[in-house]
């Protein structure tokens, strides 16, 4: 069964106004993708990228949406002004900030789970009633972003996000083998240290340079090097790949 159309219609990226997103819902475009770029915060940021797409030919619109409330929204607003949804990145996301688990609060795990862990399966919900061939769709794919954070644990700084994101790679391979037959693959991307804002964000800017003699390629990732990762698991070259866990994390 062909498990990924081949026109590649609407793709929706969450949190997309910067860092691995906007890197995603670029590339996307150039690839053909109408892109339904979603941002909480930085609407300046959205606007631009998708003003970037305009500009170079393709389509592409900025959603407003709080992936952890907002989702139906978000679908229903995407599917309206571009067309039919064919694939979908769950990339938002929060680390909760650093703490060691003695010092962690009830709120910060709530919070990572409901934006890494519960939006991407309420996203994931709302792709699949819209793409399963069982439900009269025509098939597509979905891209979880993971972190390697799952295989190292995340000690003594954000072991709670660490265990959102093992969550999120354990439903990645439940839903892949759950829509196998209905024509939809499910797959993640796991980056490693990635030059992206999250770690100022976090409370560390100089995260990177401090763990950087960690990595075995002695150099952090590029958001771009991650959305290349991300728009193969979603083309037809990636049709016999499912429930997969794809590591970008310069052998770290």
């Amino acid at each position: 069964m062909q498990s990924t159309p081949s026109e590649p219609g609407t793709l929706i990226v969450t949190g997309a106004s910067r860092g691995i997103g906007a890197a995603v819902a670029r590339l996307a475009a150039q690839q053909g993708y109408a892109v339904a770029v979603n941002f909480i915060r930085g609407e300046n940021e959205a606007k631009k990228i998708v003003n970037e797409i305009g500009g170079s030919g393709g389509r592409a619109i900025a959603i407003r949406a709080d992936i952890s409330r907002d989702i139906v929204g978000l679908f229903q607003t995407a599917e309206r002004d571009l067309g039919p949804i064919r694939a979908l990145v769950n990339n938002a996301g929060v680390t909760g900030g650093f703490a060691r688990i003695e010092n962690v609060t009830a709120e910060a795990i709530e919070k990572t789970f409901a934006v890494n862990f519960t939006g991407s399966i309420l996203c994931a919900r709302e792709a699949v009633r819209r793409m399963s061939t069982k439900r009269g769709g025509s098939g597509g794919a979905i891209v979880n972003v993971s972190s390697i954070a799952v295989r190292t644990g995340g000690a003594g700084e954000w072991v709670h996000y660490a265990a959102a994101k093992g969550a999120i790679d354990t439903f990645t391979i439940g839903l892949a083998r759950e829509v196998a037959a209905e024509g939809i693959r499910v797959n993640a991307v796991s980056p490693g240290l990635v030059d992206t804002e999250i770690h100022a964000a976090s409370g560390e800017p100089g995260r990177l340079q401090r763990l950087t003699p960690t990595i075995p390629m002695n150099r952090p990732g590029q958001p771009e090097e991650v959305a290349e990762a991300v728009l193969w698991l979603l083309s037809p070259a990636a049709s016999y790949v499912t429930g997969s866990i794809l590591e970008v994390g310069g052998g770290r």
